[in-house]
């Protein structure tokens, strides 16, 4: 959503604020924000609004701002916090010392209520939340006056103040806007702006037990830090006319301008924050990080780059309304990003052990295998080489089928970097009949590397040694829900709604050696099975977990 160049990008966000620049409508720098409530972890669509807001004040040489809407202490927590502020830096858009809370500035947004008391724009309610929404109207009728509605100033200062010294209980009375209860825009209808919740707060304690509500905090922030466009996505659109009446009856001078982009949906992935906590607190996943979780944590520990995200959040552009994008967008935007990166290594994730029996029984060599076949750059690695090996249980087949290529009884294939080899024998278990050995012969002259160009053979097949590999266990991640469109209810049995090969362990897995000192969230090509993660959460010193980021195979293009 950037441009190098300096060039406006081709895109309705960026020509609004070039013609506010150029009318002169500003007179001061650009400042924008993303305003997190510290009630849960940052997902996909979070990434979309802050990649926005922050492109904007980037590409306009503003500042950028990260702000905690954190004026409801039921659900807040410095977790939370400390979580959005690990994962924004993750992303790469820092706000550097740009860091505020909505909660330092309660005194002044209690002040503005204040204000429109004495304007007479507001007033104390003691009608039940019940029968708010009651007196609201429906989208086809006009609301009805609350009998509070005419309460004089005096009085109304008077409650408020009694609801400030914790007077009244939990809910029992509320602060509204006054407005237009006929307004067809339900949120003109005389909205609540404060309510009493006796909690105490995770940063201010007890010293509060009346808080705004978001949408007359949001304009009254914003006006605060000096912010020139507030982005919101586009669910916020009717709530605009409220945003722009705080601010004028508050007489705000140079105010801010709320302007609305399309909200990003992913095909197959559900970012509801309330639906995310379910599984969590239900512990249908593992926490917050779960690499099934579209949150940015889960994505982290699955082995998404910070470049992939970006990259598809560009490649989407900005957008007017809802939209849907298909989630191999995504996978192809990370496929992308690693191909060049990554080194190439050779994991058997279901063995199948070969005895190579004309090759000396105590000798060992090394063979030299590229570290990419899409970036030269990145060199090549010894591997070593011995008589016993290990081969995926799949790259045999006693009977082959039509079209099948890999190894059989008489025929050949080459290990990769290595020789050619020729199967001559299938060893079973007595009682099961499974094969669990082979025996084969090995061409010394077909070294890899060595000029051989006599007879070919049809694939190649990778491969590790059996006295030299390292064991891992690698988990395989597919789609989390079987089919969004069914999560609609609060009580839902996830039981049915989750796909239950979200998550498969595969355990006992053989891997070269040089896999034995990859770190945590290392990212590596695994030949055939895909891109690899080390997983941050169960790896340990003894044990190497792998998670399968996303496969080899890439949709996406075709669809083009």
């Amino acid at each position: 959503m950037s441009d190098e160049m300096g060039r406006v990008p081709d895109n309705f966000i960026y020509k609004l604020i070039q013609e506010d620049l150029e009318t002169g409508a500003l007179n001061r720098e650009i400042c924008t924000r993303f305003p997190p409530e510290p009630n849960g972890y940052l997902h996909i669509g979070s990434a979309y609004a802050i990649y926005t807001n922050y492109n904007v004040a980037k590409h306009f040489n503003g500042k950028f701002n990260l702000r905690f809407d954190d004026t409801n202490p039921l659900k807040e927590d410095m977790e939370f916090v400390n979580a959005i502020k690990e994962d924004i830096n993750w992303l790469g858009c820092s706000p550097g010392d740009r860091i505020y809370y909505g909660s330092d500035y309660s005194e002044q947004i209690y002040e503005a209520a204040i204000r429109l008391i004495l304007k007479g724009k507001a007033y104390v309610c003691d009608l039940s939340p019940a029968e708010v929404t009651e007196y609201r109207g429906t989208l086809t009728e006009p609301g009805k006056n609350s009998p509070y509605r005419g309460r004089t100033v005096e009085d109304n200062l008077r409650l408020f103040q009694e609801m400030r010294e914790g007077v009244h209980p939990t809910g029992s009375r509320v602060v509204r806007a006054k407005i237009d209860m006929s307004s067809p825009n339900m949120n003109l209808r005389d909205p609540v702006i404060y309510r009493i919740i006796h909690k105490e707060h995770y940063r201010t304690g007890d010293k509060w037990c009346i808080y705004p509500m978001y949408d007359f905090a949001h304009p009254i922030q914003d006006a605060i830090e000096c912010i020139t466009h507030s982005l919101c996505s586009i669910e916020f659109k009717d709530h605009r006319p409220l945003y722009e009446w705080v601010l004028n009856e508050l007489d705000t001078a140079r105010a801010p301008k709320q302007r609305e982009f399309g909200r990003l949906n992913i095909t197959g992935v559900v970012t509801s924050k309330r639906y995310l906590r379910q599984l969590v607190e239900g512990q249908h996943v593992d926490g917050w990080d779960d690499p099934r979780m579209p949150t940015i944590r889960g994505l982290r520990r699955r082995g998404f780059t910070p470049e992939s995200i970006k990259n598809f959040i560009d490649e989407i552009g900005l957008i007017r309304q809802q939209s849907t994008v298909d989630i191999a967008m995504l996978e192809h935007a990370l496929r992308q990003d690693l191909k060049p990166k990554v080194h190439s290594t050779m994991v058997v994730i279901d063995p199948l052990k070969v005895v190579i029996t004309n090759y000396p029984e105590d000798a060992a060599e090394f063979v030299n295998v590229e570290n990419s076949g899409e970036n030269k750059e990145l060199g090549h690695r010894e591997i070593p080489f011995g008589r016993n090996i290990f081969i995926e249980k799949e790259d045999f087949m006693e009977e082959p089928i039509p079209g099948f290529h890999r190894l059989s009884i008489d025929s050949e294939v080459r290990l990769k970097g290595a020789y050619y080899i020729r199967c001559n024998e299938v060893i079973k278990d007595e009682q099961t009949g499974e094969i669990i050995e082979l025996h084969c012969t090995y061409d010394p002259l077909t070294k890899s590397g060595t000029g051989f160009t006599g007879r070919k053979v049809k694939s190649t097949i990778h491969w590790v040694s059996a006295e030299h590999c390292v064991p891992v266990e690698i988990h395989l991640y597919d789609k989390l829900i079987l089919n969004p469109e069914l999560v609609k209810e609060d009580n839902q049995s996830w039981e049915t709604l989750i796909n239950p090969d979200s998550f498969i362990r595969l355990e006992n897995c053989m891997a070269e050696p040089s896999l034995a000192g990859a770190e945590v969230e290392d990212k590596f090509q695994f030949i055939r099975h895909g891109y690899f993660c080390v997983d941050s959460r169960y790896t340990t010193a003894d044990k190497k977990v792998f998670n399968r980021i996303v496969s080899l195979k890439d949709t996406w293009k075709k669809q083009q």
